[in-house]
């Protein structure tokens, strides 16, 4: 399934959920301050910026936001809270794609790199951070740690989430790296929806041997966006990587 096909325009329609999940204050202003920060008053780059969650109140705090997108309905929903004199937004993938520069800040989030299913694409992903950055420029990215000591041996599945009218289950290819996490959204009258996301999941390890094949180096890497430890048990990571100036 391709990323164009998942995020259609009834994806797009119920992505937004203001104020609560990813949209929740206490979830979207550490991480606006933080890139707001970041940004050093340079221009910013988002990829993947979908319907604006990040880039929307980003701009409103005075950064300059480009965005690159490979849906059309998310881009449309953006257009309903930005137009594009106030976030431009080039459509396509963000692996390949280029947008007018430089930039100061390139940034990703929310897991977004692993929808890139295969490593060479990753890789792809941040050389093209690297040719739109200017040196010393930064790419952030925000991603989950894979948690496989969930999946005892032998099963492929773990339910990450049960609740009234909604059930997430994971499953995993541990040979290639893959998950797909699968989203049953249950009706009043009985009714199940399913929606499935597929990624390419990636060790912290991995992710920095890929910076350092586009010129980067990793500056920092906390648990989340407040600037939390990061531990063995952390379940995500906010890393930044800095260009080298002979980049």
């Amino acid at each position: 399934m391709r990323q164009d096909e998942i995020w259609d325009h009834r994806a797009a329609q119920r992505y937004d959920t203001p104020g609560t999940g990813m949209f929740a204050p206490e979830v979207l202003d550490p991480a606006v301050d933080r890139l707001a920060e970041l940004a050093d008053g340079g221009r910013a780059l988002e990829f993947a910026i979908g319907t604006g969650r990040v880039a929307v109140p980003l701009a409103q705090r005075g950064v300059l936001v480009t965005g690159i997108e490979l849906s059309q309905p998310m881009i449309d929903q953006l257009r309903t809270k930005a137009d594009e004199s106030t976030i431009p937004v080039v459509m396509g993938d963000m692996a390949t794609t280029t947008a007018p520069g430089p930039f100061h800040l390139v940034y990703l989030v929310f897991n977004t790199i692993s929808n890139l299913l295969t490593q060479p694409e990753q890789v792809e992903c941040f050389r093209n951070a690297a040719r739109h950055l200017t040196p010393g420029g930064r790419f952030v990215i925000e991603l989950h740690v894979p948690d496989l000591r969930r999946l005892p041996p032998g099963q492929q599945a773990v339910v990450f989430t049960s609740e009234p009218g909604y059930l997430g289950v994971d499953t995993y290819d541990p040979l290639h790296q893959h998950l797909t996490s699968h989203h049953f959204r249950y009706t009043e009258d009985g009714q199940a929806h399913l929606a499935r996301s597929p990624h390419r999941y990636i060790w912290p390890a991995e992710l920095d041997l890929m910076a350092q094949l586009a010129g980067f180096e990793l500056e920092s890497r906390h648990a989340d966006w407040k600037g939390g430890e990061f531990t063995a048990e952390s379940g995500a990571h906010v890393s930044v990587y800095r260009l080298g100036e002979g980049a």
